[in-house]
């Protein structure tokens, strides 16, 4: 009897991963408007719920205005993001010429002391290192760049679905807002919705949790990286720190990807107590997320911490960038659904 048991839970765990792979697939990409505007109502039902309450303001208005609100915040980071990196492009590019005289000061220096080490030719070693370093740098130099530039259809491309899905998402939201508690009324009348409503309020309050975390720790740690950057005379140093903050709020790419090619930036140009403000940086942040997260998340969330890694990188390999956000999704929903049949089976 044990040994049915289990089989057939773990015939209804392959079921219900095939099942959210397909919903994953194939659905979630038709339906993403809808269900991303679905998951706004519920998580700021409380919010929409207090507005409509205190000041009268309808729930579809309120959802609209906070759609607004968040709309014209990201706008104005996009627009100040994208014009930085227009505009310091030419700088960049330039500056290529100053970054490879600094590293071939630091080669030089490497290879001398390798060299008379080990009994090789220091210059034929050093020699061979810098040409691979200009290769690299023509390339970019010549093909990345222009190859970047050429890429302006696809890019128009891209804004026109990003626009079509931003329509389609605020229309649902507003519409979804409206109808918010006769749906859930109806879906409370029927007894066989119940279980389905429990895993769905299961499944958003992790998610909830999680983005309210990442949330206050991405503002903790990017206010502080911008604050530090700034005062330590890093050009474009509050840009800088603005988006280490962004970056560290995906999952394991952290602060690291901006303060560490910018220390070493730091130290080709010799200005090493900036190199120094970046590593003592980015220790910080590391820091400040491995006290904060545990607190903000806790054990409320149940997943543990190795599961979301290997859920991250399956979901990496299935669905490709997009992964990184589907792939603990999918072993979120995964999960809670398994614990909540499984409790509606042993109360039955």
């Amino acid at each position: 009897m044990v040994e049915k048991l289990r089989q057939n839970r773990l015939v209804t765990l392959l079921l219900l991963t095939g099942a959210v792979y397909f919903f994953l697939k194939v659905i979630a990409p038709l339906t993403a408007p809808v269900l991303i505007a679905m998951l706004f109502v519920t998580i700021f039902g409380p919010l929409l719920k207090r507005l409509q309450n205190r000041l009268r303001i309808p729930r579809q208005i309120g959802a609209l205005l906070l759609l607004l609100i968040a709309c014209t915040v990201l706008g104005l980071l996009a627009w100040v993001f994208f014009s930085w990196i227009v505009g310091s492009l030419p700088k960049w590019i330039g500056g290529l010429d100053s970054l490879e005289e600094g590293l071939s000061v630091v080669v030089r220096k490497i290879c001398h002391s390798v060299g008379s080490t080990i009994g090789i030719d220091s210059h034929y070693l050093e020699q061979t290192i810098l040409s691979r370093i200009q290769d690299s740098i023509d390339y970019f130099q010549q093909q990345f760049v222009p190859g970047m530039l050429s890429q302006s259809l696809e890019c128009v491309r891209a804004f026109g679905s990003f626009g079509a899905f931003l329509i389609i998402f605020i229309i649902s939201t507003v519409l979804l807002a409206k109808d918010y508690d006769k749906i859930m009324n109806m879906l409370l009348e029927r007894e066989e919705y119940h279980l389905v409503l429990k895993i769905i309020c299961s499944i958003i309050r992790y998610i909830a949790t999680y983005m309210k975390a990442q949330l206050i720790i991405m503002n903790i740690i990017g206010i502080l990286a911008a604050v530090s950057l700034g005062l330590s005379g890093i050009r474009n140093g509050i840009l800088w720190g603005l988006l280490a903050g962004l970056l560290d709020s995906l999952p394991f790419i952290g602060t690291g990807v901006v303060l560490v090619p910018l220390g070493i930036q730091q130290i080709f140009y010799g200005h090493y107590y900036r190199a120094l403000t970046c590593l003592l940086l980015y220790i910080a942040c590391i820091v400040i997320r491995e006290l904060l997260e545990p607190k903000l998340i806790g054990k409320r969330v149940g997943v543990s911490p190795i599961a979301i890694l290997l859920s991250l990188y399956a979901g990496f390999k299935l669905f490709g960038i997009w992964g990184i956000i589907e792939g603990p999704l999918g072993f979120v929903i995964i999960y809670h659904t398994y614990l909540n049949l499984n409790g509606n089976l042993q109360e039955n």
